[in-house]
C-alpha cells in the first residue's frame, strides 16, 4: 500500500523574493505556486504504519487450501460468516499399514498392520455408516421439528445445520481414491478441526480391523469461498488482493442476505 504513487502535493500561493529586472541588487516580491510541504513524503511518512487483518477458521501447520482473511471492514464480516455456521469441504488422503500418536504421518510411529483384506466396498460401507451417525447429530443439534413446514423450507435452502456451537459434525463424506495403500476422502463438515479430520483416519483404519495414518488434510473451500478464489503466494500484492475483495464481495453479500 504504502508503494502506490501518491496524489501530488497541494499548491500553495507564496510570495518569493526575486531580482528585480533592472539589476541593480534590489529584490521584489513575486507570487509563485509552490507544493505544500506538509503533503511531501518525507514530512508525512508512510501512509500506513497499521492495517487491521482478520483470520477465519484457521488451518494448522500440517494443513493447506483455502484460507480465509478479513481487511479492514471485512473483520466485520468475517464475524458474520461465522455467525453463519457455514460447512466447509476437505479432500483427506490417508494411508493404511501404520498408526502414529498425532494420526499423521509424520508422527512419532506405534504400531504397523496388514491392510490387504480392505477393499473399495469395505471402505464405502464405513464411510456410509460414519455419515448416517454424524446426519443425525446434524438433526439433534439443530434443533429443528422436521415435521415442521419451517423444517422443509430449510431444506430446500440448504440451511438445516447447527446456528450455535457444536461438535464437529460431518454433513457428507465419500470416497474419491483407492489404491492400496493409499486412499482419499472428500468431507463436508462444519465446526472441525484439521486434527479432529485425521482421528476420523484413524478410526476407519481401526473400524477396517487395520490401521491408517492421514498424509494430507486441504481446504477445497470454506463458506462461500473455493480454490478459485485464492490467492497463490506469488500473487499475494496489492492488485491482485484489491481485485479479489472485489470478485467475493457479491458472494458475501449473497450469502449473509440468505442465511442472516
Amino acid at each position: 500500500l504504502n508503494a502506490v504513487p501518491r496524489h501530488a502535493p497541494r499548491q500553495q500561493v507564496r510570495f518569493l523574493p526575486t531580482p528585480a529586472p533592472d539589476g541593480g541588487g534590489a529584490l521584489e516580491l513575486v507570487p509563485a505556486r509552490v507544493p505544500v510541504l506538509a503533503d511531501h513524503p518525507l514530512v508525512q511518512g508512510p501512509r500506513f504504519r497499521r492495517l487491521k487483518i482478520g483470520v477465519g477458521h484457521h488451518l494448522d501447520v500440517k494443513s493447506s487450501g483455502v484460507f480465509v482473511l478479513g481487511i479492514g471492514h471485512g473483520n466485520k464480516l468475517l464475524t458474520d460468516l461465522y455467525n453463519c455456521h457455514l460447512t466447509k469441504v476437505y479432500t483427506v488422503s490417508g494411508l493404511f499399514g501404520k498408526a502414529t500418536d498425532d494420526f499423521s504421518d509424520t508422527g512419532n510411529l506405534i504400531e504397523k498392520t496388514t491392510f490387504d483384506h480392505i477393499t473399495r466396498e469395505k471402505l464405502e460401507r464405513i464411510v456410509a455408516v460414519i455419515q448416517g451417525t454424524n446426519h443425525k447429530a446434524l438433526l439433534m443439534y439443530s434443533n429443528i421439528d422436521m415435521k415442521t413446514q419451517e423444517a422443509y423450507e430449510l431444506a430446500v435452502k440448504g440451511l438445516i445445520r447447527p446456528m450455535e456451537k457444536s461438535p464437529p459434525i460431518i454433513t457428507a463424506i465419500r470416497c474419491l481414491h483407492f489404491a492400496l495403500p493409499e486412499f482419499q476422502l472428500e468431507i463436508q463438515c462444519l465446526h472441525e478441526t484439521q486434527q479432529y479430520l485425521r482421528k476420523i483416519v484413524h478410526e476407519i483404519g481401526l473400524e477396517l480391523k487395520s490401521s491408517a495414518v492421514c498424509t494430507q488434510v486441504r481446504r477445497t473451500r470454506d463458506g462461500v469461498f473455493t480454490l478459485d478464489d485464492a490467492l497463490p503466494r506469488t500473487q499475494w500484492d496489492l492488485r491482485s488482493i484489491q481485485e479479489a475483495i472485489r470478485n467475493c464481495r457479491l458472494k458475501v453479500k449473497t450469502e449473509l442476505e440468505k442465511t442472516l
